[in-house]
């Protein structure tokens, strides 16, 4: 068995009705090193300062209650060991606070009502009823629940909300959580707002459209949930299956970018701006809509080009690959559009991550899954654990 051992605990305290601004607090806890970061913050609790706050409730990665920042990372206090931190810290001393894009209530709690739960009550988040309600269950297929059981896996813990760079540009983003949360439902066949539901998300201009692919949500989530994948899911039902022209440019703007890449081989930017706005084609900077950005955008353009960043030539005509590297590029879209059916990957229908050995073969389960594209490939953390919980 394990002997204790001694681990500094920085913790980063705040009490709004002292009036006094946030400070950092330092505990020297004594506990087995595979214990939680959880533990030694109760244990100092117990030992030292009686007033430290923190949520908690279940100690077992299941209820999301006790969300924090460790070392400036995000998850679970119950579902970090004290090793484990310690080696992430940088002076070793082990520095928590609380989870970021939410107000401070006290110490390590944040207020989740005032951003989370707000967004996910955004979202509609419950069933609504095909019509005529069966007399007895849906018949739903096996393919269509294991496809939104990824979405279902989620315990509300926040940690995606908190390291989420879209939500720190702009708070009213409606998330990753809530977006996770939407899919849920938009996946479910049983569900009769599904367009609807697509629709209101594709035309807020603080809605699907405003996630950036940073992928921090995908590494701060503790069950493998990968909001942004769910996300790009969003996005491809709303422009791909119900051809919904968002107001936010966004579909069009997302089938540029596959245009451009597959005519040029790379990115051509020039051609991005007015190709989203006047029509995915050569012609597209001739529309009025599309004249209209680029005057816009020329101070930005001629600074871009006083300072280097751009070269007028390349601007004007493009990147140029090696004609066989394009033949490779395209050979890739010819393959994907040959398939029958777009396939998208889901941990839970491959039931592997790439992460893990041998992942290479995935089970017969997934061949009612699907290869994954680039632009949805947001590698899930870590496989999931217990049962899927709200």
């Amino acid at each position: 068995m394990a002997e204790a051992t001694e681990f500094t605990l920085r913790l980063r305290r705040y009490d709004p009705e002292s009036g006094d601004a946030a400070y950092w607090d330092e505990h020297t806890i004594e506990l087995e090193p595979h214990r939680s970061v959880l533990e030694g913050i109760l244990q100092a609790k117990a030992r030292f300062d009686g007033s430290i706050g923190i949520r908690c409730s279940c100690r077992a990665a299941i209820c999301g209650s006790c969300g924090v920042r460790v070392n400036g990372q995000p998850g679970l206090a119950c579902h970090t060991h004290l090793d484990a931190a310690l080696a992430s810290s940088r002076d070793g001393v082990i520095e928590v606070e609380p989870m970021g894009n939410m107000p401070v209530i006290k110490d390590l709690i944040v207020d989740m009502d005032a951003v989370h739960w707000k967004k996910i009550a955004r979202v509609t988040p419950w069933l609504i009823n095909k019509e005529p309600i069966p007399e007895r269950e849906y018949i739903v297929d096996r393919e269509a629940m294991v496809d939104v059981t990824q979405s279902m896996a989620c315990i509300q813990c926040g940690a995606c909300v908190s390291d989420c760079l879209s939500m720190e540009v702009d708070p009213l983003f409606v998330g990753p959580a809530a977006s996770a949360k939407a899919y849920r439902f938009v996946g479910d066949p049983r569900d009769d707002q599904q367009r609807e539901r697509l629709t209101d998300l594709a035309q807020d201009p603080h809605g699907i459209y405003t996630c950036t692919h940073c992928f921090k949500c995908i590494d701060a989530c503790p069950k493998g949930v990968a909001p942004m994948s769910q996300i790009m899911r969003l996005r491809r039902r709303a422009g791909s299956d119900h051809h919904i022209d968002d107001r936010n440019n966004g579909h069009r703007h997302e089938a540029s970018f596959v245009t451009l890449i597959k005519g040029y081989g790379l990115l051509h930017e020039a051609e991005l701006l007015p190709r989203s706005y006047g029509g995915d084609s050569w012609f597209g900077k001739f529309h009025p809509k599309a004249g209209k950005v680029l005057m816009s955008s020329l101070p930005a353009i001629t600074k871009a080009v006083m300072r280097g960043k751009v070269k007028p030539k390349t601007a004007l005509l493009g990147h140029k690959i090696p004609k066989d590297d394009l033949k490779s590029v395209q050979r890739i879209y010819d393959k994907v559009a040959a398939r029958d059916q777009r396939l998208e990957l889901n941990l839970y229908i491959t039931g592997y991550d790439e992460d893990v050995d041998g992942a290479g073969t995935a089970p017969a389960a997934a061949t009612s899954g699907a290869a994954q594209t680039g632009a949805d490939s947001g590698q899930p953390g870590q496989s999931p654990e217990g049962s899927p919980s709200r």
